[in-house]
């Protein structure tokens, strides 16, 4: 791969691009090559952007097949494919994902390989040493080896449709990016897909889900900059008594979960303390986190919602299925929906399954089959460790010994200028993520010098004190359960052809990570709980703060046995509730995490099932949908009463105070609480900045998310704890009020910047907004070329940790601080009871093509809270049919 542009005047223009938040920008881009595009995309748009779309009925050839298979794709291009083995399904499911997202497919490979900068130039390169620093495709070819032999022609099946159609069209065919890559002077023809390559996925799904790895770098840099006491209020624990966990049932007895025994046992937790130096490797190693690309995932503010019913309490009388992943939002949408289906169900060709898929990845991984439905929400274990190292040049120290540390040399390619060499050392905790390039690293990185608390075993690092330099004695390594290699992909196989309780938990104890709640109903009417995924069991500690690599007491000891982990089969409240909060209670013999979601998700849907449920009520499909739309604000039942007491004499801000009054608490996108909304949002973010901006570094202000409700209504309780206090006016000692009133005056002034000064044009959702936009060509910032790949905005309701989690950054310092940056990447219903009467939206559509009708034509749909039908019988489909494919044999060519 070549790229004759190279002139300076080029790097001179991408400096301008280099403000954009968190974009992988073009590379190397004259301005002929931009208006050949531009002007290919005005007047050949026809031609240009159209000639990608797929074909949707007729005849084509797929070598390899061993017989036809037929895709049948409904008003909104949603394909269902009808085999006769499952190599069949599992090649056409190649082939069909190739149609409508390959881009999307290539630019994951690339991301998952750490090969972003051969196509995207030097801005990929952060992105690209972290994933190399990490190695997930090196162990992604590991796997390959571990999985079953009939998952691994699943793989290899799936990878011959994928590059049949590859073979069949020409690379500017396969989408439209790589036409405007083309004119921006990118020589380039995609590789064949493989095995592999679907592999590395499952890295960046358990990258994102990775738990409480921000969380453990953001506490001991708290502690650096406000000590261990205060800092240990803005990490409060898990309240039990207002929150109730998942599984309120049952108890570990000989190693095995059961669901009728009593609880009993604790763990006490160590706390480690750390330097100066040591501190700024930590600071060093979370800004190098935030290389990787935000579709990739950043493992914060995401989170999902999952329920079942059971039959005794539906209209049906059999139960009923609710799940909405919560992810980053963007173009294409995560998920692609997709059947499969034998024509025949038996023994040797048994797949009969519909839900939602990864472009990249054959399977079904979230939905049903003519027997169960399943949901995902992520378990939110701690599945990571930060181990503080002493090195001493080429090694480390380990119990008193030195021992030589693993390195290993990377080679990246990078567009537009020449290779570039990545050394990676690692200790055998796992690569030092310290050794990434920072160039954030702030010379006020000091702060750590303030005193902390020693753990057990004394201060950490007086040998990194006296080694001094950030590089040399002290480094960051990660321990991670995702890179030690394990058979993950069996269990998409297993759980699509599982037919029972049974083998669905023998599926799920091949989910080795992201560590997942996954709920269960079966249409003999039963409905379950199954906590699977590797999960540590540490010597010591409890995870909360990185630990001293050279201390023998911080090693993990294995996994927590999977019969072991949580599990409940008919509970006895006749429901299960997953939305990130805490699986069981204190008692549980294993640690599993102390960070979890602090519940206000989870509780708001089960008092509202409680309701729902009183008196010996009942609750369908519909009831269900509606309950995914709750847009409660969690905080407000809290903050609202001490804002109404706050005295404004200036009727400019004592009128939008009184919004306050009559407002029922709910985030509507326009109506009569939509103003009231807008505005308690506002002034949210204004008390969580001048509250806590002035004491804390950058890197760690509120995002406003639900740990920093338990926070505020905790400090809420204390009128003058120091944090109330602005430290930048040392003469003036500020209060809770006199905060309140600042952030009520604030709010007031922002949205009267954002929207107008009249309240009667106040409404959430035009400051809230969705734009979904590419996070490639979408944030090359070039204007025409943005606008060809990104869509919106949608002025949408929800808000940051309600049931429906649009949610967004009150860190942000962006002009529209209120933009969505995680949704419902999907919602759907399942009935057990009629599966043609389940329910399903996608955040965008199928499609990955910018021209397609399906690129975003459930988005409004979705933005309404409206859902579509899931036709899953052949009958029901063929009523839904708007195209007819048939993929025919054919020799290879």
């Amino acid at each position: 791969m070549t790229d004759a542009s190279r002139r300076p005047s080029v790097r001179a223009r991408l400096e301008a691009f280099r403000a954009l938040p968190r974009p992988l920008r073009l590379g190397a881009w004259g301005s002929v090559a931009l208006v050949l595009v531009l002007i290919a995309a005005a007047i050949g748009g026809t031609v240009v952007a159209r000639r990608p779309l797929p074909q949707v009925d007729g005849t084509l050839t797929l070598p390899g097949l061993g017989a036809e298979v037929e895709v049948v794709r409904d008003a909104h291009g949603i394909p269902q494919l009808y085999g006769d083995s499952v190599a069949d399904l599992a090649a056409a499911q190649g082939f069909v994902h190739a149609q409508e997202r390959f881009f999307e497919m290539d630019v994951r490979r690339h991301a998952t390989a750490g090969r972003l900068a051969e196509l995207f130039g030097p801005e990929a390169l952060p992105s690209d040493r972290l994933v190399r620093t990490l190695g997930w495709r090196r162990v992604a070819e590991r796997e390959l080896a571990l999985v079953r032999p009939d998952t691994r022609a699943f793989l290899e099946a799936y990878a011959r449709g994928v590059n049949a159609y590859l073979h069949s069209r020409g690379t500017t065919r396969l989408g439209v990016e790589y036409a405007v890559l083309a004119a921006g002077g990118l020589r380039y023809r995609p590789e064949d897909w493989s095995p592999v390559d679907s592999l590395a996925w499952l890295k960046a799904m358990a990258w994102d889900l990775r738990g409480n790895l921000d969380d453990e770098i953001d506490r001991a840099l708290s502690i650096a900059a406000v000590g261990p006491r205060r800092a240990a209020q803005l990490f409060p624990p898990y309240d039990e008594r207002r929150h109730a966990p998942i599984v309120t049932q049952g108890a570990v007895v000989d190693g095995v979960y059961q669901q009728d025994a009593r609880a009993g046992g604790t763990r006490k937790p160590l706390r480690p303390a750390f330097d100066a130096a040591q501190v700024a490797a930590l600071r060093r190693t979370g800004r190098a986190l935030t290389a990787a690309p935000a579709w990739l995932g950043r493992g914060d503010g995401v989170g999902s919602n999952s329920w079942v019913v059971a039959g005794r309490h539906t209209v049906t009388g059999r139960p009923i299925l609710a799940d909405d992943p919560h992810l980053g939002v963007g173009l294409p949408g995560v998920w692609m929906q997709m059947g499969l289906h034998c024509r025949t169900v038996s023994t040797s060709c048994p797949l009969d399954v519909a839900g939602f898929t990864f472009s990249g990845v054959p399977g079904v991984l979230i939905g049903h089959n003519a027997d169960i439905a399943w949901g995902f929400t992520n378990l939110g274990a701690d599945v990571t460790d930060l181990y503080v190292e002493r090195l001493r040049g080429r090694r480390w120290l380990d119990d008193g010994r030195l021992r030589p540390l693993t390195v290993r040399t990377e080679t990246i390619r990078v567009r537009g200028q020449a290779d570039e060499r990545l050394t990676v050392r690692a200790t055998r905790h796992g690569p030092l993520l310290s050794d990434l390039p920072d160039a954030g690293l702030a010379a006020g990185d000091d702060l750590a010098a303030r005193a902390t608390t020693a753990g057990r075993g004394g201060r950490v690092g007086a040998a990194a004190s006296a080694e001094g330099r950030l590089g040399e004695g002290t480094g960051v390594a990660l321990r991670w359960t995702a890179l030690d290699p394990a058979p993950t992909a069996d269990a998409i196989l297993d759980l699509d052809l599982a037919t029972d309780w049974r083998s669905f938990r023998a599926a799920a104890a091949s989910f080795a990570v992201p560590a997942q709640n996954l709920v269960y109903a079966d249409r003999r009417g039963h409905i379950g709980y199954q906590a699977p995924g590797r999960v540590p069991i540490r010597v010591s500690g409890d995870g909360r703060l990185p630990v001293a690599g050279w201390r023998p007491e911080n090693e993990w000891r294995g996994y927590v046995p999977f019969d072991a982990l949580p599990s409940v089969l008919d509970p006895r409240e006749g429901l299960v509730v997953t939305a990130n909060q805490a699986v069981v209670g204190r008692d549980y013999p294993y640690l599993l995490t102390r960070d979890w979601d602090r519940g206000y998700r989870s509780q708001r849907i089960r008092d509202r099932l409680s309701s729902m449920l009183a008196d010996g009520g009942r609750v369908g499909v519909d009831d269900l949908a509606a309950l995914q739309l709750d847009s409660r604000n969690p905080i407000a039942a809290t903050l609202v009463p001490r804002l109404l007491r706050v005295p404004l004499s200036d009727p400019f801000y004592r009128d939008a105070q009184r919004l306050l009054e009559g407002w029922d608490l709910t985030q509507p996108a326009d109506g009569p609480q939509s103003a009231a909304a807008a505005y308690f949002n506002a002034v949210w973010r204004a008390l969580l900045a001048r509250t806590f901006h002035d004491e804390l570094p950058r890197d760690l202000w509120p995002d406003g998310g639900q740990r920093w409700y338990a926070v505020m209504e905790s400090l809420l309780e204390r009128p003058d704890d120091p944090f109330w206090d602005d430290v930048t006016t040392p003469t003036v000692r500020e209060t809770r009020d006199d905060v309140l009133r600042a952030a009520l005056l604030q709010g007031r002034d922002e949205l009267t910047r954002l929207m107008s000064r009249d309240l009667s044009g106040w409404t959430w959702g035009r400051v809230h907004r969705l734009d979904l936009r590419s996070p490639t060509l979408g944030e090359s910032g070039i204007a025409p070329v943005e606008a060809l790949v990104n869509r919106g905005p949608w002025f949408v309701g929800g808000g940051t940790s309600a049931v429906d989690a649009a949610s967004w950054d009150a860190a942000s310092s962006s002009a529209r601080p209120y933009a969505v940056t995680t949704a419902p990447s999907m919602r759907m219903v399942v009935s057990l009871a009629d599966l043609d009467a389940s329910r399903w939206i996608s955040l965008t559509g199928v499609s990955g093509h910018p021209f397609s009708a399906h690129y975003t034509d459930q988005t409004d749909l979705w933005a309404r809270g409206e859902t579509l039908p899931w036709a899953f019988g052949r009958p029901a489909v063929d009523a839904a049919a708007r195209d007819r494919l048939r993929l025919v044999p054919g020799a290879d060519g």
